[in-house]
């Protein structure tokens, strides 16, 4: 008698995943997709699944009891081996139901070490990884003892939030008091941490069987806080490989993500370079990086995270990473004033994909010279701000 189908349930708030729906399917998977109801209309790719299921939602928001009863009532009759969150706001949410359900993979409290910034800060602590001086919003003498003893400026984070969504510069203790007062019963989903100047980098890793099987260093041009908070200009490159500077950072992440206990799929995780060289740990998550890291990765190396973690996640093999690339790549992505920016200017061979989005400039360029790619990102920022570049008020939720 033939072993029956093995089935994955892929949890998606927002639009995003094709890839890894596609290659789960490929690896001869029944593919279930829940998603939001909002989104029904969306171009999912449906040549892909087997079924789809919406969850009625708020701004992409769902009651995750609701979740669980829905899923649990869909379980009676199709069965699940695995649970995917393919978004950073679903992880606690594919957590849930995989305790309540059984089904192996990252519980409620690893979760915690990829969606809460005080639970992965304290958790780096304990491992002796370096992190900003940092303070819970809980007890208000300990934030008193924490700013008298830790000079200013601040940054007061939202725990649960992703990328720089809801951070505030906090420049002495008296702004602190009523941005707390407006936040009312929130303050505890919140941190207080040192600000530290400096460059911040980002490592995307495949994790297998508690292994980092994969991983890419790659450097902002402005830090992110800055661009969404200041209305710059985000930008990415590559780091030189083999660099003092790309070694450090592999090192870092392979110690963060067997700190924080990944045992497969995909990380971005964020780090920061303080004046003094030493990289300190700001983030990190269970989900293939946003803003088209994705698309930087694949034009330097061939590989494409989201299939990649979805052929960890299915494979009955261990998992081995294919040969790749070691090419350098740059991404740019802006505001435009320009409905539909003429992207067909930016002419350089180098220019691999120009990204089609309204009231948007997106670029990511490919070079085997590491050098090459930083002065195309030059150029391209200094052509953008010019003639395209445009800003917005931070948003106070994700967006798609």
């Amino acid at each position: 008698m033939s072993e029956p189908t093995k089935t994955i349930l892929c949890l998606a708030s927002y639009h995003k995943g094709h890839e890894f729906l596609r290659e789960a399917k490929r690896q001869g998977w029944c593919v279930y997709l829940l998603t939001s109801k909002s989104l029904q209309g969306a171009d999912w790719p449906r040549e892909a699944l087997d079924e789809i299921f919406y969850m009625p939602d708020v701004d992409k928001i769902w009651n995750r009891d609701d979740v669980i009863k829905g899923v649990s009532f869909m379980a009676r009759t199709r069965r699940i081996d695995r649970i995917v969150a393919l978004d950073d706001f679903d992880v606690e949410t594919a957590a849930a139901l995989r305790e309540h359900l059984r089904v192996p993979g990252m519980g409620d409290t690893t979760a915690r070490y990829f969606r809460d910034k005080l639970a992965m800060r304290l958790q780096a602590l304990e491992a002796g990884i370096p992190v900003p001086d940092f303070c819970p919003v809980i007890n208000y003498d300990t934030l008193r003892g924490f700013m008298r003893d830790v000079p200013g400026p601040w940054l007061l984070k939202p725990r649960l939030s992703a990328s720089a969504l809801g951070i505030r510069k906090i420049n002495s203790p008296d702004e602190l008091w009523p941005a707390l007062d407006a936040l009312g019963d929130q303050q505890s989903y919140h941190l207080l941490e040192a600000f530290v100047p400096g460059r911040v980098y980002h490592v995307d890793s495949i994790v297998s069987d508690c292994l980092v099987v994969f991983a890419i260093a790659s450097r902002y041009g402005a830090p992110p806080l800055e661009v969404m908070h200041g209305g710059g200009i985000f930008s990415t490159v590559i780091c030189e490989h083999g660099s003092v500077e790309e070694r450090a950072l592999l090192a870092a992440n392979a110690g963060v993500l067997a700190a924080m206990g990944h045992v497969r799929g995909a990380s971005h995780t964020e780090f920061i370079r303080a004046a003094d060289g030493t990289f300190y740990f700001l983030e990190t998550s269970a989900r293939v990086g946003g803003a088209n890291i994705m698309d930087l990765i694949e034009a330097a190396t061939g590989l494409n995270l989201w299939r990649e973690w979805a052929k960890v996640e299915t494979q009955e093999a261990a998992y081995r990473v294919g040969d790749y690339r070691k090419d350098y790549a740059g991404l740019l992505v802006s505001l435009a004033r320009q409905e539909w920016p003429d992207l067909a200017a930016f002419d350089a061979p180098e220019v691999v994909l120009r990204i089609p989005k309204r009231h948007h400039v997106g670029l990511v360029w490919r070079s085997p010279s590491a050098a090459r790619v930083e002065e195309l990102q030059r150029e391209f920022l200094a052509r953008v701000q010019r003639d395209f570049h445009a800003s917005a008020p931070a948003p106070d939720k994700a967006t798609d």
